[in-house]
Formats: structure tokens, sequence, C-alpha cells
């Protein structure tokens, strides 16, 4: 009998704020076929998984059942892999604790784990992506949010509770930006594509020069927008990514001294806004980084296409789930 093979499939899911995506993956990390809900329809968590089922059920089938099914991985905001719960999330409709592995694995039949978003996308690097290989990493997602994962000796840092390695909401300035979490000047408020646009729209108040990023009302402007104007060789948004590098750097160069990692791969839109934030990230790295640790951990780009990252990560989880 050849073990493993018999059920080569898994199932990744991704509950974002906005979209859940989920899909078939097999072993070499191919996404076979997916389907998505909003997330925001369902105000009744009942509905909301209902709904999703009635979408993966027929996926499943056209890969010949459950029985092909190996596991389901799922990467949710305040995800904990310990309770397969999502717990008091700002940006979900359903309030306080929700035991959602159990309900996915009641409704559909599967083994189910879960974790955060940014864990499942260190998983997702880890397995398929610019950290295999890697023992020791930190995975930082640049998203609405600041993610993180951490790996430490090949294993994710989950802390005694399931929630562990929240890098995104290391204060970076006291007393700076109020942020979603209810702190101040929290890494997130600064170097999410959210926080790219609140940079902008300060930049634009307290600078009198001219800007191609004022002929958007200053409401609209999201961080796609400052890299396009960027390209364009407006300053102004030159100095935004520059500023924003700055301040992801000197927090990384802080991260390196907690774990010491082989590498850091930056993962998300704002990742891809090549030198314009890479070499600015880099250079405050380099002029904060305690003598022990100089040009030992590598800066990489994720590997992972966006679009199949978060669902890639997830289903990693569905290899290792215990029946």
């Amino acid at each position: 009998m050849v073990t493993g093979m018999e059920k080569p499939y898994v199932v990744g899911m991704d509950i974002g704020g906005t979209n859940t995506v989920f899909g078939i993956v097999d072993s070499r990390g191919n996404v076979l076929a997916t389907d998505s809900v909003k997330t925001q329809s369902y105000s009744k968590i009942e509905d909301y998984v209902e709904a999703v089922c009635a979408k993966l059920r027929p996926l499943i089938e056209s890969f010949g059942g459950v029985e092909k099914i190996k596991g389901m991985g799922v990467g949710a905001p305040n995800g904990n892999y310990y309770n397969g719960t999502i717990e008091f999330a700002p940006n979900l409709p359903w309030k306080g604790v929700i035991p959602l592995a159990a309900l996915f694995e009641e409704s559909i039949g599967v083994p189910t784990a879960l974790t955060n978003d940014a864990n499942a996308a260190a998983i997702g690097e880890m397995t398929y992506g610019a950290a295999r290989g890697l023992k020791d990493f930190i995975m930082i997602t640049l998203g609405t949010g600041v993610g993180s994962g951490i790996v430490v000796n090949g294993q994710l840092v989950y802390g005694h509770d399931g929630f562990a390695g929240e890098l995104g909401h290391v204060i970076v300035r006291r007393d700076g930006r109020p942020c979603g979490c209810g702190r101040k000047g929290c890494l997130e408020t600064y170097c999410s594509a959210t926080g790219v646009a609140r940079t902008a729209r300060e930049f634009l108040v307290a600078r009198p020069e001219p800007s191609l990023l004022r002929e958007i009302p200053a409401e609209n402007i999201a961080s796609k927008d400052v890299y396009d104007a960027a390209v364009r060789g407006d300053k102004l948004a030159q100095d935004i990514f520059e500023y924003t590098g700055r301040i992801l750097g000197e927090a990384l160069a802080d991260f390196i001294a907690f774990s010491s990692p082989e590498a850091i791969v930056l993962f998300g839109g704002l990742a891809k806004s090549g030198d314009y934030i890479m070499k600015p990230i880099q250079k405050a790295i380099d002029d904060n980084i305690l003598k022990i640790y100089e040009g030992k951990t590598k800066l990489l780009l994720s590997e992972l296409k966006d679009a199949d990252a978060a669902v890639l990560g997830a289903s990693a989880l569905g290899w290792e789930v215990r029946e």
C-alpha cells in the first residue's frame, strides 16, 4: 500500500476581512481550483460556514471526494492554532470566540487546522517559496495591516496561548498614530498599505511642493497611487516610501536581535514597490543593527504569487493535520 498518495490533495482557505478564498492544492504546491465568498455578507457564522461549504463541496467532489483530501488548513485573522478558534477578530463580522475548525470539520468531514494569516504565509513560504530549507526566518506581511510569522528552529512560534508573534503591534513611535488594536504608534499604523496612505495624507498637508498625488482626493489615496507616482519621478511619493522603509528597517533591526533569523521575507503589495522601499529598509537595518548581526540576515521578497499565497500557506497545514 502506498502511504500518503491515496490522499493526494489538501484544502487551503484564507479568510480575509473582505473575501474568503479557498482551493484544492496538490503536494507540489499547485493550486488546482479556487472559489470564494464575500466574508462580510454573513453576519451569522453558521450562514458563513454553509455558504463556504456549498461552494467547497463541489470542488472537492470534482477531485474525487473527501476520501482524496488529507486535511484542510485555514488562515484567519486572530486565528489560534492550539484551539482551532478565531478570537475577537476586529475586522470580521463575528464577535467573541468562534470554534471555526470544528465547524468546518463537522460540515465537510475533513480534519481541519487553523492558524493566523501571517503564520499561514510563513508556512507557505517555508513549504513552497523563498524560505525553503530555512530553519530560522521571520515572515512579514504588508497588507491592510502588518502581520508576522516567526520560525525558530524549523517551527512556528506560537507561544503558550497560540498568539505569539504579533510584530505588527510592536510600538515604533511612543504616543504615535492610533491603531485599531487600541494602542498608539504600532508598526502597522506606519508600514501597512493603510499606513502608507496615512503618511501620504500627512505629507501632502505638511509640505507645499507640487505632487501628482494632489490630483487624487486625499481620502481616496491608496499605496498603489503612491507607487505609481514614485515611478513617474514624484519626489514626495518617493519620500513617503523612504519614510515608510526607514521605520520598517529600524523595526527589523530590533526583530533580528530577538531571534537572529537567517532571512526576513517580505510579502504583500507594498513589498513589490521595489527599490523605492527596499533600499531604505536595507539602509535602516544597516544603520541600526547590532554589530554581532551585521550582514548576516538576508532581506528576501516572497516567491509566492499574491493570489495563491494565502491559500497555499494555509493548505500546507492540511498535510500535517492529525486525524
